[in-house]
């Protein structure tokens, strides 16, 4: 029989938290499947997994700022591993991925099966003298980095409003290959459509620190060409549509504008 009163030990929390990661907030309550799922790994009840859950939400700012600020006990333990996140969020984020995996594991789940169904049906395409092993390794990350992002942004193009899952994209802000630390950070993320994401990658557009989009000067003047207008330059000044959690760190954001022009 579940016990509702299971230490919770540090594996269990950075399991808890990897879920945390990857269910939109909507679903951090005992009924959905994931969180029975870990309860029963973990032997304790739903409602202790959601109450972990709704706990990590209370110390998230973007929670809080919307008045959701879920419920007021969190641990030290928390709180703890909350900062080190913020120190170094790839570090504890695959800590967390393994804490996770090592349980499913243990039950018989291979917890990233889909995930590497899907790597293994796609052409090996790492550097010359990368291992396939590690390579895969990547990908998965990039997996649970799309995820993460997706799940906060409910699947929603945060310029355009476009809500197709096939058709969004996990943006990263600070680019994949200039900070190993944040890698996995869905505050380093954003979800834009494959157009706008394109555009970002290339500084045609940037998201200001205030979360407010700019296009670049050079097609401030292309108001003839009809798609274009449409498609980004009437979105220049307008603010963002914010995830449910995990805001745009400003500090990233500033980087991608500065690195592209947008700001001194």
């Amino acid at each position: 029989m579940p016990s509702p009163s299971v230490k919770w030990t540090q594996s269990h929390t950075l399991a808890a938290f990897h879920l945390y990661t990857l269910l939109p907030f909507g679903k951090l309550h005992r009924g959905t499947p994931e969180v029975q799922q870990l309860a029963a790994w973990q032997g304790r009840t739903p409602s202790s997994v959601a109450m972990k859950l709704v706990n990590f939400a209370s110390l998230d700012p973007q929670i809080i700022a919307s008045g959701r600020a879920g419920l007021s006990g969190a641990s030290n333990q928390d709180r703890a591993l909350w900062a080190a996140l913020q120190n170094n969020w790839d570090a504890v984020a695959e800590e967390a991925a393994n804490a996770y995996s090592t349980l499913a594991l243990n039950h018989g789940v291979a917890a990233d099966s889909a995930l590497i169904e899907e790597i293994e049906e796609a052409p090996f395409a790492g550097e010359e003298g990368r291992m396939r092993s590690a390579w895969v390794q990547v990908r998965i990350n990039q997996a649970r980095f799309r995820k993460s992002v997706l799940a906060s942004y409910d699947a929603t193009c945060c310029i355009s409003g476009l809500q197709h899952e096939k058709l969004v994209i996990a943006s990263h802000i600070v680019p994949w290959r200039m900070d190993r630390k944040n890698r996995l950070n869905p505050q380093n993320g954003l979800c834009l459509s494959a157009l706008h994401d394109k555009a970002y990658d290339q500084g045609l557009i940037t998201v200001m620190p205030d979360f407010t989009v700019r296009v670049a000067p050079a097609f401030k003047a292309q108001q003839e060409d009809r798609f274009m207008a449409d498609a980004l330059l009437r979105f220049n000044g307008q603010a963002i549509r914010l995830p449910e959690r995990f805001r745009p760190a400003p500090e990233f954001l500033a980087f991608h504008a500065r690195m592209f022009g947008f700001m001194a």
